[in-house]
């Protein structure tokens, strides 16, 4: 099961009046927000989010085709030594340490779980290379659980749209599960990604193209 948020500490002012405005604004630009990661399989979507850690969906999507041809499940992969590994994801940011992870986790998954990805969060957590947000996104992608996945895009989004002022990801979170109706949560945290991505950027954010822009308290504003 999905685990709870952790306690949310204090919400910014007029969060709670802004919620359903940003909400609605989510579903009117991004109303099919799903990840933007390929996969088939559970396996193979904790293999891409275990690689996209640091990294862009883009750079993993072109490098998985190849990984999951050699290695298409946990059985075949629990073979492999990372250095097998390595030659396919080597576009792909901190490749060696990812490398050494996937060997590991699909170790475990064969030894602990018959070789399939569990359906449990402190399972998921438990294996090497994954924390909350990759159980989030696991469990939310794979197995339909409401659960909110907080990147930096997702961080950086609550803090400008007034929604949260936390820095840690696991009390934006929290703060987010509060706000939003547990049913949304999923879609949330896409739309959220998606909108991080094309228009509210890290540096440089498109404000005057923002359907949020009349209600954004850091409307241009960039940190």
């Amino acid at each position: 099961m999905t685990r709870r948020p952790p306690s949310p500490l204090r919400l910014p002012n007029g969060a709670k009046a802004r919620t359903p405005l940003v909400l609605s604004a989510l579903e009117t630009l991004y109303p099919d927000a799903r990840t933007e990661l390929e996969f088939r399989t559970p396996f193979e979507l904790l293999v891409a989010t275990v690689l996209s850690a640091q990294a862009t969906d883009v750079s993993v999507n072109a490098a998985t085709p190849a990984l999951f041809a050699r290695y298409p499940d946990a059985y075949a992969m629990s073979q492999a030594a990372p250095e097998d590994i390595e030659p396919l994801i080597r576009t792909i940011g901190l490749y060696r340490g990812k490398a050494r992870n996937l060997a590991a986790l699909a170790r475990l998954l064969v030894e602990r779980h018959g070789g399939e990805v569990p359906n449990d969060f402190d399972a998921v957590v438990a294996l090497p290379g994954a924390g909350r947000k990759t159980a989030n996104v696991v469990l939310s992608n794979a197995y339909g659980y409401p659960a909110i996945a907080v990147d930096t895009h997702v961080g950086r989004l609550a803090r400008r749209l007034g929604l949260s002022v936390q820095t840690n990801p696991d009390k934006v979170e929290a703060d987010l599960g509060r706000l939003f109706p547990r049913e949304r949560w999923v879609f949330l945290h896409h739309a959220l990604i998606l909108h991080g991505r094309r228009i509210c950027h890290a540096r440089r954010p498109q404000c005057p193209a923002c359907l949020m822009q009349s209600f954004c308290p850091k409307v241009g504003v960039e940190p």
